[in-house]
């Protein structure tokens, strides 16, 4: 048979050379026996250079030593496309020299192991909601509402129109949607112009969005651990051969079943300070909190019904204290931190009228917005989860700039 791909690695002892070409759904090692194959055949294998594409050809023959479990005893090969002197070496390169080049250090082991389980992430999202007879609902990119903090906004001028924002959320859409559908999602990318340099954040991220017509908070948050549990062992089942080119320790993935457990804010800001936190009551957990609350549980936690000043408008308020709203976060374990936000929203209409005007929100922007409370006003919830994070902390990769093909962050706008 003959395969085409490109070279990822060669040797040679002198009388038998190897090659392993990448295809795009695999590594093969080719062999080559110079005692075998006419003088043309071992000159061109052996001048073969790291990323040249190849068509090489030869008999396939059970190999367990071999990637794959199988071996090409090569008879032909035909140099398709050059590579002189390619830029990403197996050596050790700074951060900032591989995310110069991300187009090319895409092509490395370690890469093409983490997008193979950003896909798996994907596409078992699209299951889990497929198979609970969610819609989806392909929310606006280019939206004229705010649905979080109005300073971390990427602005443009959109015709006659005024300003317009890229989109932080399809939440406020999906609300409409779930009215009309019951159960809804969106799936796409995001904008948040926070200048955040910290390991967990980008300024463009892909979030998937369910809105749950019926659903209060603790619906909610079983139907969180339900889906993060599911996403979780479609990997584990799936992509056990990328994760442990990962070397990623699984047996922490392997305890992520339902129930998660759960910790009321008041009672959160209490073990952190006895754990040596200074946070105070009233203000959000930050990356720092996050890591070591969830150090404390051998799964992921609920953190649940915080502060109503540290949590976004449309949020329900709780009915037997109006300090609080009715919202939760989903820690990751190991240090990952926040993969979920979700709450039951709020479906009274002079409440969600008073939130809007004392966040100094501009009314004309959310009349359609407070018109799904004039006209059959209804409980629903829902959530949001990073893919980035979610697949970071699959991974076990310490940054998030890797857990997407090209990152957009604070510094860096290329390639």
């Amino acid at each position: 048979m003959t395969v085409r791909g490109w070279v990822q690695t060669t040797r040679s002892s002198g009388k038998i050379a190897f090659v392993v070409l990448r295809d795009g759904t695999g590594y093969l090692q080719c062999v080559l026996s110079k005692a075998e194959v006419d003088e043309a055949v071992w000159e061109a294998l052996r001048q073969l250079t790291q990323e040249a594409s190849v068509a090489v050809t030869g008999t396939v023959r059970a190999d367990e030593r071999s990637p794959g479990g199988v071996e090409l005893g090569v008879t032909g090969v035909t140099l398709l496309g050059a590579s002189v002197d390619f830029p990403v070496t197996p050596k050790e390169h700074g951060t900032a020299y591989l995310l110069e080049h991300r187009h090319l250090w895409l092509r490395s082991r370690r890469q093409v192991a983490i997008m193979r389980v950003r896909h798996e992430v994907v596409q078992a999202i699209r299951d889990f909601f497929y198979e609970r007879d969610f819609i989806l609902v392909d929310t606006p990119i280019l939206t004229g509402s705010i649905g979080e903090t109005a300073g971390t906004l990427f602005e443009t001028e959109y015709f006659d129109l005024g300003t317009a924002y890229l989109a932080q959320t399809g939440q406020l859409y999906n609300e409409a949607a779930a009215a009309a559908l019951g159960k809804v999602y969106c799936f796409g990318p995001t904008f948040r112009a926070e200048k955040s340099k910290t390991r967990r954040h980008l300024t463009e991220f892909w979030m998937v969005e369910p809105e749950m017509a019926w659903y209060d908070s603790d619906d909610n948050m079983r139907l969180q651990e339900d889906f993060v549990s599911y996403i979780v062992a479609r990997c584990l089942d799936r992509r056990a051969a990328e994760l442990r080119e990962l070397e990623r320790d699984i047996t922490p993935l392997e305890r992520v079943t339902p129930p998660f457990h759960r910790i009321s804010y008041d009672d959160a800001v209490a073990k952190l300070q006895t754990l040596g936190s200074d946070l105070r009551w009233g203000k959000d957990l930050g990356a720092d909190d996050e890591t070591l609350l969830a150090n404390t549980f051998d799964r992921p936690v609920f953190v649940y019904n915080y502060p109503k000043a540290a949590k976004a408008f449309y949020m329900k308020e709780h009915p037997d204290d109006p300090r609080l709203v009715l919202a939760n976060d989903c820690l990751a374990p190991e240090g990952f931190g926040e993969i979920i936000g979700g709450s039951q929203r709020e479906d009274d209409h002079d409440r969600l009228l008073a939130r809007i005007k004392q966040e100094n929100l501009p009314l004309e922007a959310y009349g359609w917005y407070l018109d799904l409370r004039k006209y059959g006003s209804f409980v629903h919830s829902g959530f949001g989860l990073g893919v980035e994070r979610t697949v970071a902390w699959i991974c076990g990769i310490p940054h998030i700039r890797e857990a997407i093909a090209f990152p957009r962050m604070l510094t860096r706008l290329y390639p």
